[in-house]
């Protein structure tokens, strides 16, 4: 069995005919429990390779398999479906509702999967193995500190055990003290897991601990040592 987790050939993507841009991949390959530092800057391309990996937007050239699964062939709700199920998602700032608890913002992963039988009680045993105690994941998540939030962002990521962890600029509002603490908790508990990960940053001073390195610049991607 192969131990690919993502697969990418002969992509290439615009977004209309007028358009300057095109995002190309000849090939790439993310194996399972690998990590992976995605840098560029803005407007380098790195939120539409992140939109493609995921379906939120659609490609007509190329070929991009997910465990072994084809976007292309899937519609538009099997990919919801899909993307819930194997991708677990932390975003800059984290995006918790502020007016939930951490638990309830945990249990969000439920409201886009709807074979998921997750539980309050499994939301309370991830809570316990990232060590965030009952008076955090009680408390609202607008009363939270930046490093109790980022605790329940990880949780709210692994709680559904995807295959995939995507980490979109998660570290951008922080110091370098609570960086280092992120990344090591979220190294750890992927490794746990078995999770890939696949962590998009302009901070190039975290590339060194990861697996590998991918650069993308005006819509080209290159492996980079």
């Amino acid at each position: 069995m192969s131990k690919e987790i993502i697969s990418i050939k002969d992509l290439n993507f615009n977004y209309s005919r007028d358009s300057n841009f095109n995002f190309i991949v000849d090939d790439f390959k993310l194996d399972k429990s690998e990590t992976l530092f995605v840098e560029g800057e803005s407007g380098s391309g790195k939120t539409t390779f992140l939109n493609l990996l995921t379906g939120l937007i659609e490609f007509k050239e190329g070929e991009i398999l997910i465990l072994g699964q084809a976007l292309s062939s899937l519609s538009r709700v099997q990919m919801d479906q899909f993307r819930a199920k194997h991708f677990g998602m932390i975003a800059q700032m984290f995006n918790l509702i502020s007016y939930l608890t951490g638990i309830e913002n945990i249990l969000m992963a439920n409201a886009f999967n709807k074979d998921s039988k997750l539980t309050k009680e499994d939301a309370i045993k991830l809570c316990l193995e990232l060590d965030i105690s009952d008076e955090i994941f009680n408390k609202k998540a607008q009363d939270l500190s930046i490093g109790q939030q980022q605790r329940i962002a990880i949780a709210r990521a692994l709680i559904t055990e995807p295959e995939i962890i995507i980490a979109d600029e998660p570290t951008s509002a922080l110091d370098q003290k609570r960086k280092d603490q992120f990344v090591e908790l979220l190294f750890k508990q992927c490794k746990q897991k078995g999770c890939s990960l696949l962590f998009v940053s302009h901070d190039t001073k975290l590339k060194d601990q990861f697996d590998r390195r991918v650069v993308i610049k005006d819509g080209y991607f290159t492996e980079s040592k």
